[in-house]
Parts: C-alpha cells; structure tokens; sequence
C-alpha cells in the first residue's frame, strides 16, 4: 500500500459524517441567508422593481440621507440604551441572584432557583400581553399596587410617554431573562473548589469578602461571556418590542430598535412601502456591528482575562 494510500485509509470519516448534517443545516438556514442578505444591499430597485448594481449607494444613503440616516441613528441608538440596561442592570442582578444560591446555608434554593427561571421559558408574546395589563393606567394593578405603599403619585403610563417606553420595555425583558445570566454565573460558582471557600471560612473571611476576593475573579470569564451574549441578543432584539408596541415602536418611535426597523423596511407597514434592498442594508449593518462587538471581545477582553488567568 503507499503511502498517500496509507494516509487516506487514516482519514477520519466518521467525523465528516457525524459533522455533516449540522453543517449542511447551518450553511442553508445561517450562512447562505446571511451572504445573500449581503448581496442584495448591494444592489437598488427601479420602478419596475428590477434589481441593479449600485454598489455602497445603500449604505451611503443609510447613513447620510435624512430620510434613512434619521431612522436609522435612532434606532442604533435605542439599541445602544437596550443593551446597556441589560448589561448595567440584568447582569449585576445576575450575579447577585447567583452569589445569594451559592451560600452553603441556603435553603429552598433549588425553588428559588426555578422561580427566578420559570418566566425565560415563557412566550415573549404572553410576558409582553401580562405586562401591558399590569401598566395599564386604564385596567392595570400598578397603580393599586403602588398606592399600598404610598406611591401612587408615581404611577404613571410608561408604556406610553417617549421618555419612559424604552427604559420600561427593558426592565420587562430584565425581569424575563436574567435567570439565564443567573445561571451561567451559579454553574460557574459551583465549579469553584471547596477547598478555597471552606479555607477562607476558616480564615475567619465573611461570605462578601469570598465572594469579592476567591469567587468573583474566577467567574470573570463566565461574566466576560455573559456579556457578549447580552450584546448579541440585544442587537437582534425584536419580539417583545413588536409584540408590546408594535412594528412602529411608539409613541413616536421612542422605542425603535434595529429589528423594528429592518421589519419596516424589508416587509413594509401600513403606509410605508416594503424595500429589501434597504432591508438587508440594515441587517447587513446589524451583523456588522454585533460582528465588531464580537471582535473586540475577542482580541481585548478575551486576551486580557487569558493574561489574568496566567
């Protein structure tokens, strides 16, 4: 047998089999999509909706047009105060939630544990309608609650001024989602050794100064984690945002994030005509901003928790 003969009888087949069907299914439905989304914002319609080459008019346009570019900051914008009241509020939830289960004398933590979860399990359609129930200056129990404890001059309608939409449609999703940052950081917890947490016990160290000292510098990565999905998921919010306020994410487009937008534009609403070649400008511009996010945790953050860990 030669040796090219050799060497092709050694290749693992088996691995090419088994990683087929994830990869042919990731390429049809991620992938392709994905680079023809591409394409397209490279080209504009005519009136007769025929495509042509336009090359980064598109994105030209998205961005210094005033038709597009306004709509456009304002969403990006929006975005950008979405994600970080998931990072600056979800997060620190997080991990106090998680830091509260690891205590050793904790009981009924597996309860707590699965109540805090119970509503990411839950249709963002249904978290959206129970909400809009609860804030409801007209039906709603928030302003009855908030009169029991003296409150009820700071009832106002959230759902529905410019000011307030945003910041309050980010505390429903909070309040959905940060089981899983809660999670990710406990099962980061659990994998400390117990050997350093009784140690520091015995040292006579208080549950703050372990947490502060031994366990919060080693789930630093899990948080580092934490955070890019929060920026991922965040940048390719839509559902709740739709589900609450619609595709026009009202009042006045308060609460406009990129997904609304792009739903607007591709497929059109009410008296705006549907533009794909626009739409998928705007995803296009979406992939690349959670793309840049991605990079830099990679070569900043990433590369400097490796240094740390050293």
């Amino acid at each position: 047998m030669s040796a090219s003969g050799g060497r092709f009888a050694r290749f693992p087949h088996h691995i090419v089999l088994f990683l087929a069907p994830a990869t042919i299914i990731y390429t049809l439905f991620m992938i392709y999509p994905l680079l023809d989304s591409i394409r397209l914002s490279l080209y504009a319609t005519d009136g007769n909706d025929a495509l042509s080459f336009s090359g980064l008019a598109n994105y030209i346009a998205l961005i210094t047009d005033p038709q597009w570019s306004k709509p456009f900051w304002n969403a990006l914008l929006n975005n950008f105060k979405f994600f970080c009241v998931h990072m600056f509020v979800q997060n620190p939830i997080g991990i106090m939630l998680a830091a509260l289960l690891s205590l050793p004398k904790l009981t009924g933590r597996t309860t707590y544990r699965t109540l805090i979860f119970i509503p990411t399990m839950l249709s963002v359609v249904i978290i959206g309608f129970i909400w809009q129930l609860i804030l409801s200056p007209l039906w709603g129990v928030s302003e009855t609650l908030l009169s029991f404890i003296g409150l009820t001059d700071w009832f106002q309608p959230w759902l529905g001024q410019e000011g307030t939409t945003l910041v309050t449609l980010s505390l429903i999703s909070v309040w959905q989602f940060v089981g899983i940052p809660m999670m990710l950081i406990y099962a980061a917890m659990l994998n400390i050794p117990h050997d350093l947490v009784e140690g520091a016990i015995i040292d006579g160290a208080t549950h703050w100064e372990i947490f502060w000292h031994i366990k919060l510098p080693l789930i630093l990565p899990t948080i580092a984690m934490v955070s890019i999905l929060t920026f991922v998921a965040n940048f390719n919010a839509f559902d709740l945002i739709y589900a609450v306020k619609g595709a026009l994410a009202g009042p006045n487009f308060s609460s406009d994030i990129m997904g609304t937008l792009f739903y607007r534009t591709f497929f059109g609403f009410q008296l705006q005509l549907g533009n794909p070649t626009m739409g998928a400008t705007i995803a296009t511009m979406m992939f690349m901003v959670i793309l840049l996010g991605v990079l830099l945790y990679l070569f900043i953050l990433q590369r400097k928790l490796r240094r740390y860990a050293l």
